[in-house]
């Protein structure tokens, strides 16, 4: 059982290099490996592995419906930043982004839309884009 872990730990943690490596991931780990390792070995496992790596729609997609949640989410700052800049890695334009973020004026409301818009810019600029 130990060995199947492993295998879903260490695909895990493949994807969430491929999409937040050199920033996000790093944080998620360093930031809660301390107080609650378990967080982090479940988004490892279970967010990473579980549902990111699923069949049924592809990893930019997935971005975008993060992104979209995020936004809607209104409270989720870093995960929004880490996640558009995860669909940029996958190959999403700007005004893809900018799109996906629009698309939630009305189930998020004006305010939540213009912060994520913000944060979107932030992304943007530290990408050179």
């Amino acid at each position: 059982m130990e060995n199947i872990k492993s295998e879903t730990y260490r695909k895990g943690l493949a994807l969430l290099n491929q999409l937040h490596g050199g920033q996000a991931g790093e944080q998620l780990v360093n930031n809660l490996q301390d107080i609650c390792p378990d967080f982090v070995d479940m988004t490892i496992e279970w967010a990473m592995q579980g549902i990111m790596a699923r069949p049924g729609l592809d990893l930019l997609t997935r971005e975008y419906l993060l992104i979209a949640s995020c936004t809607t989410l209104g409270h989720t700052v870093p995960q929004l930043k880490a996640h558009i800049d995860a669909a940029l890695k996958l190959g999403a334009t700007k005004q893809q982004i900018v799109e996906v973020i629009l698309q939630m004026t009305f189930y998020a409301g004006g305010a939540a839309v213009s912060n994520a818009l913000a944060y979107a810019k932030e992304v943007f600029q530290h990408h050179n884009i």
